[in-house]
């Protein structure tokens, strides 16, 4: 971790781990639809969500979500209703039990409602992190691929300082997960959850 940059403008980017995806009880978990690495990552991620708000570090998580329109029916792209055909009205909605954050992580000093691949995309994301004097970014969540890579491809081409945890993200496949972290590589530091909680600690 870049020393120069100090915890309190610092921030754990949590991408999209909400009830929806992860609990047996919301519209990914319902479908069938999950892994064993994506479901192991709120217990992964605690230690260094605690140790970083005990250092006066920031929470931040991005809730991906569907947009009621007329009648409650949420606004779904093409591509995702392909993909998730089993979406339906309720699903993500803002501020709905599915849309947040899970429990094991809560609660998030700021929430970014996100409706695309990236927490940047049409969001109030880097107005909050410039109010907010937050310099350096930490990024775990899901898809590895998908969410997570988008996002920390934008923070990098806003010259905001990245960091992306290889085992503090998950995709649907770990080869899927391996190939998208090496592809970070070139715009993101790429570290573990341990040595970061290290890094914290001796800072």
């Amino acid at each position: 971790m870049d020393h120069a940059v100090p915890i309190a403008r610092t921030a754990l980017l949590i991408v999209d781990l909400q009830n929806d995806f992860l609990h047996p009880d919301g519209a990914y978990g319902r479908a069938g639809q999950g892994a064993p690495e994506i479901a192991a990552l709120p217990e992964r991620l605690k230690p260094l969500a605690d140790r970083l708000r005990a250092a006066g570090g920031w929470i931040i998580s991005t809730q991906f979500t569907l947009v009621p329109a007329k009648g409650g029916e949420p606004i779904v792209s093409p591509h995702l209703k392909t993909l998730r055909p089993f979406l339906k009205t309720g699903d993500f909605l803002p501020g709905g039990w599915g849309h947040r954050l899970v429990d094991t992580l809560a609660p998030a000093d700021l929430v970014i409602e996100k409706i695309a691949y990236s927490a940047f995309y049409q969001t109030r994301l880097e107005w909050v992190l410039r109010k907010c004097g937050i310099e350096r970014l930490i990024v775990g969540g899901i898809v590895t691929n998908g969410g997570v890579a988008s996002t920390v491809r934008d923070a990098h081409v806003r010259d905001i300082d990245v960091t992306v945890l290889s085992d503090g993200c998950a995709a649907f496949s770990p080869a899927v997960h391996d190939t998208a972290i090496a592809a970070l590589a070139p715009v993101a530091r790429v570290t573990t959850v341990a040595a970061t909680i290290a890094a914290i600690e001796s800072a």
